[in-house]
């Protein structure tokens, strides 16, 4: 098999030639320089205000256009607040003491006084066993979401919890399960970025073996983050785009990862042209020129997929869309313009002790990855079949796939207090206590309204009626858990009940409703977005290699190997970790994440066969190709999915999901999807890889 290098390119035509030049001209690179010197410097402070412009309320998550927000939004009319109820519960095994409702009693007129609390505090209500009572606290949510439930919490479990002569207290209910989720969201982005820089960090210093090349691409990655940032506050800010904890979480760990990707292969073609051109500025251009294309169709793929989540129904999948949209472009301009400055105003030394002089050979052509393309070209139909059985074999898993959602104590990876109070308020009062139904009607039909949903199968009692401008609200109390599939089940009960009362306008809504609600919206948006993107992907392959076969090759072998990643990752949080289940956005997140990353590594190694093919024919261009690009592509993927690793070590079941999702099956694209299965299939289909192109005749 001939693994030589190939012959030195063409010159590239004037206007490619012209355009890959300018980030790495004799004088042009000190004005790219400088002109990112300036960026960041504008830039700077205006990424340090990205956390506050994050919108943690509940209409940033939930889908607009649901019955939950329309009562959500309604509902203002007789709560010109956004409340949350706090629900603080006692419990005495031996059964509640007078001296223990004195306390509770005393702990009901403080709370009254705690940061945030607005409205009348009710209780403390005993339970019919006598152990335990209840009061609940009306908690002003105010414009900071979540973070505003965090010092009202605090400070109702820290009354509770004074004197309480050895009784339990607990602060439960959407209030405390907020707070408990601020506090595990609390520092995620400087949790991320150390962690994140830290595992790129080490993983350069492995990849280029270089004390010093692994700062460029990392200095660039973390500009380009820091002027994403910027733009997204400034948009956030002027322009509504809606950002919240996790599309902030998700963006570091994108274009870290994705920049650096962009790097390392840029890098390594650069180094491969230094060896075939004195001088570096030209070497440049044409690695420029030559890996360019690869990187914008990758960097196109990942943004067009992004933005494919603009038409979900979930708030919160459709402000991630442009989020990583705008990371992502950010990311492709510094690596193709700061990047190429860099390395050339710093010259060859940069890469010492391995230093690529001019005229010496390309180590690659005879490498690890040059004999594995041999190998595989000994056997390539028994190669790419056996490897086909062994990833369809990992889809078995998905058979314990549960994306149905999950409850709260399932939302964290621990037992925070508000899920062990809601296990004790479920034990001695009706399990919906604290989370009941929020029912609008109109005036004149709400005491029909009412009546048909206390007499729904259920529901435990309701609350009077008040009007106002012609609208009645009422709330209903569950005798399940708010997070129960009985609950969501009593939702539809209730729902169809009020419907169908003539002229009422009834609406339901409450926190069980909104979970309802998002099951749905995911599951919508699962089937109407994955099908665009595959669409989209193909689109975009078939223009970069001007062939039918070869892209619809590529993405039968992307949506394996995230079905494979997928039923891997359901084994695990099943056996393994023992999750609940996995969040419903889970499936469609990382589907966007795996297809749009993964296809970038095939494209990366396809662009470069169809280079080698045209001198030396497709089977020994496969071997060619995957000589080159082998090893900067594994260490790409290495470090990309290492960073999406790093989601996992957060205390929030639907991250840690995610990222490990994530992080396998970018390992199974880089290791065995795109180094096996896609060159064996390659080398099978020969020439008839490229159809309908001329390549394929020739």
């Amino acid at each position: 098999m001939d693994t030589r290098p190939a012959p030195t390119p063409p010159t590239p035509a004037r206007p490619a030639r012209r355009l890959a030049a300018l980030p790495c001209g004799r004088r042009s690179k000190w004005v790219v320089l400088l002109l990112w010197l300036v960026l960041v410097a504008v830039a700077g402070p205006l990424a340090g205000k990205l956390m506050g412009a994050e919108d943690n309320q509940a209409s940033s998550w939930l889908p607009g256009s649901a019955e939950s927000t329309q009562v959500l939004k309604e509902q203002r009319a007789f709560q010109p607040v956004d409340l949350a109820q706090a629900v603080v519960v006692y419990e005495r095994d031996t059964g509640i003491t007078a001296v223990d409702r004195v306390k509770a009693a005393q702990d009901a007129t403080a709370f009254a006084g705690a940061p945030h609390v607005l409205g009348r505090v009710i209780g403390p209500v005993p339970s019919a066993d006598g152990k335990a009572l209840q009061t609940i606290v009306p908690v002003d949510i105010g414009t900071g979401g979540w973070n505003d439930l965090r010092p009202a919490v605090d400070s109702l479990r820290a009354t509770a919890a004074t004197d309480n002569q050895g009784m339990a207290t607990h602060v439960t209910g959407p209030a405390g399960v907020g707070a408990d989720q601020a506090a595990a969201f609390a520092g995620i982005d400087g949790t991320l970025l150390v962690a994140t820089v830290g595992v790129v960090v080490v993983l350069l210093l492995l990849t280029y073996r270089s004390p010093v090349l692994w700062i460029l691409p990392l200095l660039c990655a973390g500009t380009a983050l820091t002027g994403a940032e910027a733009l997204i506050y400034l948009l956030a800010k002027h322009a509504g785009l809606t950002v919240n904890a996790q599309s902030a979480g998700i963006l570091i760990v994108l274009v870290l990862g994705a920049g650096t990707d962009y790097a390392l292969l840029l890098t390594a073609r650069y180094r491969e042209e230094l060896r075939r051109h004195e001088d570096r500025h030209e070497a440049m251009a044409f690695a420029l020129h030559r890996a360019g294309p690869a990187i914008g169709a990758s960097s196109a793929t990942v943004v067009l997929s992004m933005l494919c989540l603009l038409i979900a129904e979930m708030n919160s999948t459709r402000g991630l869309g442009p989020v990583c949209a705008i990371g992502v472009l950010v990311a492709l301009l510094a690596m193709v313009t700061l990047l190429p400055a860099l390395l050339v105003i710093c010259g060859r030394w940069v890469f010492w002790p391995v230093r690529p002089a001019f005229g010496t050979p390309e180590p690659t052509a005879s490498g690890r990855w040059a004999r594995i393309g041999g190998w595989i070209g000994r056997r390539p139909r028994k190669v790419w079949i056996g490897t086909g059985l062994a990833l369809a074999a990992c889809c078995l898993g998905l058979i314990s796939l549960n994306a149905n959602g999950l409850s709260t104590a399932g939302t964290f990876t621990g037992t925070p207090d508000s899920v062990t109070g809601q296990q004790v308020l479920a034990e001695h009062f009706p399990a919906g206590t604290g989370s009941p139904l929020s029912i609008l009607s109109t005036a004149g039909s709400a005491a029909t309204v009412r009546q048909t949903a206390a007499s729904t199968p259920g529901v435990a009692d309701t609350t009077p009626p008040l009007v106002s401008k012609g609208t009645a609200f009422f709330q209903a109390t569950l005798t399940d858990p708010p997070d129960s599939s009985q609950a969501k089940a009593t939702v539809d009960r209730v729902r169809a009940a009020v419907h169908a009362v003539p002229g009422a306008d009834a609406k339901v809504g409450g926190n069980t409703a909104v979970v309802l609600d998002i099951q749905r919206a995911a599951s919508h948006d699962n089937r109407a977005i994955i099908p665009v993107v595959l669409v989209v992907v193909m689109v975009i392959l078939a223009g970069l290699l001007r062939a039918i076969v070869a892209p619809l090759v590529l993405i039968a072998t992307v949506v394996l190997s995230y079905a494979a990643a997928l039923g891997i990752s359901a084994f695990f949080f099943t056996h393994v970790f023992h999750f609940e289940g996995e969040d419903n956005a889970f499936p469609l997140f990382v589907f966007v994440f795996l297809v749009a990353l993964g296809i970038d590594y095939n494209i990366f190694l396809m662009t470069r066969v169809r280079e080698e093919a045209q001198h030396r024919g497709t089977r020994a261009g496969a071997v060619a190709g995957l000589a080159a690009t082998g090893g900067v592509i594994t260490s790409a993927g290495l470090i990309l999915a290492s960073t999406f690793g790093v989601l996992g070590t957060l205390p929030v079941v639907g991250f840690a999901e995610i990222g490990f999702a994530v992080a396998l099956g970018v390992l199974l694209d880089t290791l065995v999807v795109r180094s096996v299965l896609v060159t064996a299939l390659t080398m099978d289909l020969d020439r008839r890889m490229w159809w309908p192109h001329a390549l394929s005749r020739k």
